[in-house]
């Protein structure tokens, strides 16, 4: 039977069986969306992501992400984790590239030591939620509630930010079906220390495959947005702040971010890491669904 080649990789991290693994699979160009999703069921990761021909000439490739639910228009450790593997196997040389996908086209500077640093989408800052909704939903109190307004915020994908104490976040219990109730299907429970501009993070997606995220970059774009908007970061110029992710589920995790903001407001902001290689082969194609 006809296969497809594929990579499993290990995101934000420079060491194996750390980051959040990643399935990347080339040479799918004749494969439907919902063979691409099958796939995505069969690796069960948190994203499967299909490398691509772009369809915009100033693309050098575009990117198709699938959870084992849906499509993505964007996820972080997947651009990150594409671009660098991609760049090993001789698709195109270290430097700048664009990567087409759902949230249009992104800008990654890929380095030869093997990592690779992705600029976000559009920042977005959604509306204040309600703090006392979120902490039932996370099985934390009152007392756990830390700086700055929860609220959704992101740069192609919104998540729902909580800041909360730092000790706290090992006491972090999801209801996943209250989750789904309220709509909050992509929660980002973190805490902050302003004297060293450090977050430790724990990213949730209630009712997925993989409920809990050990690297998630989209969630660290989101973040310096927040923080902006919260303002515990600078109202104008750019920023450095590291997130700390995956502690709690022994995959460890850096995510290098900087967020750039005018007025009090982001502009833009981006995210690196490393990528380390941890498998390959080929996977047989599955049957078209339709």
């Amino acid at each position: 039977m006809s296969g497809v080649t594929y990579e499993i990789v290990d995101v934000f991290t420079d060491r194996p069986f750390a980051g959040n693994p990643l399935a990347v699979v080339y040479n799918a160009t004749d494969l439907a969306a919902d063979q691409m999703h099958t796939l995505a069921r069969e690796f069960n990761l948190a994203e499967t992501v299909f490398v691509l021909p772009p369809t915009d000439l100033s693309a050098t490739y575009r990117a198709r992400i699938f959870t084992p639910e849906k499509e993505l228009p964007f996820a972080g450790h997947p651009s990150v984790g594409a671009a660098v593997t991609s760049m090993r196997r001789g698709l195109f040389p270290p430097g700048e590239v664009i990567q087409e996908c759902g949230a249009g086209l992104l800008p990654i500077t890929v380095r030869e030591s093997g990592s690779a640093t992705l600029t976000g989408g559009t920042p977005q800052l959604g509306d204040p939620l309600d703090p006392a909704m979120l902490l039932q939903l996370a099985g934390l109190t009152a007392d756990d509630l830390a700086e700055g307004t929860p609220r959704w915020a992101g740069c192609g994908l919104d998540w729902a930010f909580l800041p909360v104490r730092r000790e706290a976040l090992t006491d972090v219990r999801i209801d996943a079906p209250a989750a789904l109730q309220a709509g909050v299907t992509d929660l980002c429970v973190f805490s902050w220390s302003p004297s060293t501009s450090e977050a430790h993070s724990r990213v949730f997606v209630p009712g997925g495959a993989v409920p809990e995220d050990p690297a998630t970059g989209s969630a660290a774009l989101g973040l310096g947005v927040w923080l902006v908007g919260a303002g515990l970061l600078p109202a104008d110029g750019t920023s450095s702040y590291r997130v700390h992710q995956g502690i709690e589920m022994k995959r460890p995790s850096l995510l290098e971010c900087t967020v750039t903001a005018a007025n009090g407001a982001a502009t833009a902001a981006t995210v690196a890491g490393h990528v380390c290689p941890i498998a390959k082969g080929e996977i047989i194609v599955p049957p078209f669904i339709g």
